[in-house]
């Protein structure tokens, strides 16, 4: 895990040694200020000699300077490197969360994945801030100040030699009751995030509804669990405190009863007021180290939940890839399916699709029709590999998907998905996701084909339109044309529309489909619909009930031979003796 971690730190290698490095000469000095100090009580104040004083006061006001410079220097690269460790880290996981299937976000959430890319990440990079510094200064503050306990008197040297382990034992034991709540927390944000989420998704549904009261109970169980779980560990770690200062005062307390002891039962001359003025500075420090050294650990322990979730991500296999040597070129828009099944989850016994058998020519338009739940959009979505088949295969210009590269393949193959997505930006900027070298009039003939211009041109600044975040200030049939235009400005061989013309009325819609088949002939089309006049012209329909294909053939060969089409076109088009208009 931490090798996983350390990959991150890149060019902030440097920048943390640097802290390590300035944190030690701080160290140095603030060990030799004590020894200094007491050679200016024991030489300079006690005998009275000024220049004593003055020649010590001067070397100690610019040790202190040394020592302020040195602390700044550390803190201001251990600043450099802990953001830049972050930076990193959020940018490896977000690139490898780019390589994911489909399969694989399922299986995080997409709220489980923005909590780890933001909260998880920001208690790593608090644990690595403490770990160049703070864990580099507690150890090294810990040995000198010890070892020169001993040098200045042995038996106040053995007081903090086992008062130090014991305080140390008490911290593990707070530890390790308080990773387990840590761990239960950092996923109880996931859940958090995702009732956030799904109530600013849907926040016109929720209104709709009269569903605030709802969802605010709803937030305020998670939130309160979180309190509730947050506060337990963090009454856990209240203990460190007073086990510190216990620790501070019995020994302050004892090197003070037995220094003292010392000095007026030998005379001053094995330990002088000096020396025990130093014992008492070093005391300080051995216990000050110590507790900075329990906040390390602690910061750790809160850490060390976020980055195991965090190596997950890293560590995540993306179950489809690029073959060894790919095709780069893809001939043509024929497809076919070989004997095609797929389920989600490993188990076999749960096929969506069944033994799909399926042969499309280059430049046909295909209809794709059945009820919720068919599988219509499983069927399309292994074209591009958005998934892979469990079994069989499926060919792309006569070749395997998965021979093919994935940007190559999914270059040649365009997907208005039925939960169509723009941008924040403007509609050239979203129009130009499908080819960002497009230029104005490419962009013009596209919207034409998708019947977007009409509404386009009524706004003030035209393809300069602002879109808001989740295009939440268009409609829905606008929505879906601007995704049709921006599939369309790719070029592809094979073009799939999943349901995108569902909140589009039927002139506009046919209007689409006459556009397509006298502006994109050779480019083949899989239409998705609900609607059976979308795909009663189309050369092919295909009926999926169930994931099998229960019908396929011509509008006029399934109303002969197809029971099931001929009551849905029925249905849609006769209902209450009148024709659809």
């Amino acid at each position: 895990m931490i090798k996983k971690l350390a990959r991150s730190i890149r060019e902030y290698k440097t920048s943390s040694i640097l802290t390590a490095l300035f944190v030690s000469f701080e160290v140095v000095l603030e060990i030799l200020i004590p020894l200094l100090m007491a050679e200016l009580i024991n030489q300079g104040i006690e005998q009275g000699q000024m220049s004593v004083i003055l020649k010590f006061g001067f070397i100690l006001i610019g040790m202190a300077i040394m020592s302020f410079i040195f602390g700044a220097l550390s803190g201001n690269f251990c600043a450099k490197a802990s953001s830049g460790f972050a930076k990193n880290l959020r940018k490896d996981m977000f690139h490898k969360i780019q390589s994911y299937s489909f399969y694989n976000i399922d299986k995080f959430s997409p709220a489980s994945l923005v909590t780890r890319i933001t909260t998880d990440v920001n208690y790593v990079q608090m644990a690595y801030q403490m770990i160049i510094r703070v864990a580099v200064r507690s150890p090294l503050m810990l040995i000198f100040a010890m070892v020169s306990t001993f040098i200045i008197n042995v038996k106040m040297g053995l007081i903090l030699l086992i008062a130090s382990p014991l305080l140390l034992t008490g911290l593990l034991l707070i530890l390790r009751f308080v990773h387990p709540q840590f761990k239960k927390v950092v996923k109880e944000y996931d859940d958090l995030n995702n009732t956030v989420q799904e109530n600013v998704r849907a926040t016109r549904v929720v209104k709709a509804y009269v569903r605030e009261d709802y969802e605010i109970e709803k937030f305020g169980k998670i939130s309160d669990q979180i309190y509730k779980d947050y506060s337990k560990a963090r009454k856990i770690l209240a203990f460190n405190s007073p086990l510190m200062q216990l620790a501070i005062y019995s020994c302050m307390i004892l090197i003070c009863y037995f220094g003292a002891k010392i000095i007026v039962d030998t005379g001053g001359t094995t330990l002088n007021v000096g020396e025990l003025q130093t014992l008492f500075q070093y005391t300080m420090q051995i216990l000050m180290s110590l507790m900075l050294f329990s906040m390390v650990i602690i910061n750790i322990a809160i850490s060390r939940a976020s980055a195991q979730r965090i190596v997950e991500i890293l560590d995540e296999t993306p179950n489809i890839s690029n073959p060894e040597n790919p095709i780069t070129k893809v001939n043509s828009g024929d497809i076919e399916f070989k004997n095609v099944s797929f389920s989600y989850t490993d188990d076999i016994s749960k096929l969506c699709l069944k033994d799909i058998n399926l042969k499309i020519k280059s430049g046909e338009t295909i209809g794709i029709l059945g009820g919720t739940g068919s599988s219509k959009s499983t069927l399309i979505s292994l074209i591009p590999r958005l998934y892979d088949a469990t079994s069989g295969k499926v060919l792309v210009g006569k070749k395997d998907v998965k021979d093919y590269n994935l940007e190559t393949l999914r270059d040649s193959v365009a997907v208005v998905l039925q939960k169509n997505v723009l941008f924040s930006g403007t509609i050239k900027e979203n129009l130009k996701w499908g080819n960002p070298n497009a230029s104005d009039k490419e962009i013009e003939r596209v919207c034409k084909l998708a019947c977007a211009d009409e509404f386009i041109e009524n706004f003030p600044n035209k393809y300069e339109t602002y879109i808001e975040q989740g295009g939440t200030n268009v409609s829905g049939g606008q929505k879906q044309r601007l995704c049709i235009a921006r599939a369309l400005l790719k070029k592809p061989k094979i073009l799939i529309l999943d349901d995108s013309t569902s909140a589009v009325d039927t002139k506009t819609d046919s209007m689409i489909r006459r556009a397509f088949k006298e502006e994109i002939p050779k480019t083949t089309k899989i239409i998705i619909a609900q609607r059976v006049t979308s795909i009663m012209d189309a050369d092919k329909i295909i009926l999926l009930d169930g994931g099998k294909i229960v019908a396929m053939g011509t509008h006029s060969q399934l109303l002969k031979t197809s029971e099931v089409y001929k009551d849905i076109y029925t249905s849609q088009t006769k209902k209450g003796g009148k024709k659809d208009a």
